[in-house]
C-alpha cells in the first residue's frame, strides 16, 4: 500500500521547519548533511539537533554558511540547481519553486523576475531549504503531499523595504489557492516565502478525510513560543484498506430555472473540455414551485477559481456553492485487445479484494461494430473474451 504525506501547519510553515519534520519522519540526516556538496556549496555545514518547543520534542535543522562572494539572481540559482547531483524530478520541481518566488517577488516590487536578488546568506539558505525538502520527500518515497489549513500569524514584519503586514504581500500571493487562517493572535510571522512556495509546488490540496497514520515528524521553528509549540507536523500515512486511491476535490453547484436545455448541455460540454473531472445535470424544484436544473461540477482544488469563472460566464446563475468532497477511486490500467483485426481499448479496474474488472471503450466498440456489421453487444463480449483469453492482462 503506497504512503503519502500530510503537512499540518498549525503554527505556520518554513523551509527549515519542513526539513526538520522530514528528518523526524525518517529522512536520513546523513543525506541532508551531504546536500551542500551535491550542490557545489563548499564550506556549508548542516546541523540537525533535537530540541523542545513548548515541551514537545522536535527536530531543528540549521545551516552554518560561510561568507558568500555575492548575492544570487534567479539565473544563477537555476544554473546551480541544474548542475547539481540530483534527480531530474527534483531539479524540475526546484526550478519551478524558484521561478515562482522570483516572479511573485518581482511583481510585488515592480521589477522583472531576472532582477530579483536574493541576499548572499539568504540565497544559500533558500536553495538548501527548497532542494532539501523536495529531495527529502523523494528520498522517503512520498510522491503525494497534502496540506491542511495554514496558520498565517498576525501583526507586522520588518523587511528590506520597510514594515509590512503579516503575511507579507509576496507570501500571500504564493499562497493563492491554499486554505489559510489568520492568527493565532500575537503570533507574528508564521509563514515564510520559501514555506509558501514549497506548499504551492508540492501540495495536491486538502488532506483525505480518513487515513491511517504510520509515522509523525515534528520540525521546529526558530522561536520557542510560550503558549503553543512552534513546530510543523508531518504525518506519513496510508489510505484505509480497500479505499483505493483517495483525493480531496471540490464540487461546484448552482440551481437554474432560466436556461434552455441546449444551453446548459453546451455549458456542461465546455466545462468538461476545460478540465472538470465530472459534470452532472440534475432535475430539481426551485422557489415558487418552478422546475429547475442543478449543475454540479467536480474539480481539483487548484481548478476551482478558473472553472467557477466559466460557470458564471456561461450560465445565468448569480451564485455558485463550493463543497469539499472526498473521492475514492479504484486503481485503473489501460490496455488493448483485438476483435476481428480491429483494436479495442479496454479499462481494467482493480477492486478492493484484488479482483479485476474490464470494460471496453464504447467508442471503439461502436467503430468495430460499424466496420464488421456486428452489434455493439457482440463486439463488447468478444473484447471481454479476448481479455479473458490473455489471463486478464492488459
Amino acid at each position: 500500500m503506497s504512503t503519502f504525506a500530510i503537512l499540518d501547519p498549525f503554527s505556520g510553515i518554513s523551509g527549515d521547519m519542513t526539513l526538520g519534520a522530514l528528518v523526524g519522519a525518517g529522512l536520513d540526516p546523513g543525506w541532508l548533511r551531504a546536500l551542500p556538496g551535491r550542490l557545489g556549496l563548499d564550506g556549508v555545514q548542516v546541523r540537525v539537533d533535537a530540541v523542545k518547543r513548548c515541551g514537545l520534542a522536535a527536530t531543528k535543522v540549521d545551516f552554518d554558511i560561510p561568507e558568500q562572494p555575492h548575492g544570487r539572481h534567479l539565473s544563477e540559482i537555476r544554473a546551480l540547481v541544474a548542475a547539481a547531483d540530483l534527480s531530474a524530478a527534483v531539479k524540475d520541481t526546484a526550478d519551478q519553486v524558484f521561478r515562482g518566488i522570483a516572479e511573485i517577488e518581482g511583481e510585488a516590487h515592480g521589477v522583472s523576475p531576472e532582477e530579483v536578488h536574493l541576499h548572499e546568506v539568504g540565497a544559500v539558505d533558500a536553495i538548501l531549504d527548497v532542494v532539501g525538502v523536495i529531495g527529502g520527500f523523494e528520498a522517503l518515497g512520498l510522491a503525494e503531499v497534502y496540506c491542511g489549513a495554514i496558520s498565517l500569524g498576525d501583526g507586522f514584519v520588518r523587511a528590506a523595504h520597510g514594515v509590512l503586514p503579516v503575511p507579507a504581500p509576496a507570501t500571500l500571493r504564493l499562497l493563492e489557492g491554499q486554505r489559510v487562517r489568520p492568527g493565532p493572535e500575537g503570533a507574528g510571522e508564521l509563514v515564510t516565502p520559501t514555506g509558501a512556495a514549497l506548499v504551492r509546488a508540492l501540495a495536491r490540496g486538502a488532506p483525505p478525510i480518513t487515513y491511517v497514520p504510520r509515522r509523525v515528524g515534528l520540525g521546529a521553528g526558530s522561536r520557542d513560543l510560550v503558549e503553543r509549540p512552534n513546530v510543523l507536523r508531518l504525518i506519513v500515512a496510508e489510505h484505509p484498506e480497500g479505499a483505493g486511491t483517495g483525493e480531496s476535490l471540490v464540487q461546484l453547484a448552482c440551481d437554474l430555472d432560466d436556461m434552455t436545455a441546449e444551453g446548459l448541455a453546451g455549458t456542461a460540454e465546455l466545462l468538461l473540455g476545460a478540465g472538470a473531472l465530472d459534470v452532472v445535470i440534475l432535475s430539481t424544484h426551485m422557489k415558487k414551485g418552478r422546475p429547475g436544473m442543478r449543475l454540479e461540477v467536480l474539480c481539483a482544488p487548484d481548478e476551482v477559481s478558473r472553472l467557477e469563472a466559466l460557470v458564471f460566464q456561461h450560465t445565468t446563475t448569480l451564485g455558485v456553492r463550493r463543497l469539499g468532497v472526498e473521492r475514492r477511486s479504484l486503481e485503473r490500467t489501460a490496455g488493448r485487445v483485438e476483435v476481428e483485426g480491429h483494436g479495442v481499448r479496454v479499462k481494467v479496474a482493480t477492486l478492493p479484494n484484488g479482483d479485476r474488472r474490464c470494460k471496453p471503450e464504447f467508442d471503439d466498440v461502436v467503430a468495430v461494430a460499424r466496420a464488421t456489421g456486428r452489434t455493439t453487444q457482440e463486439v463488447s463480449r468478444a473484447a471481454l473474451a479476448a481479455w479473458n483469453d490473455r489471463g486478464g492482462r492488459v
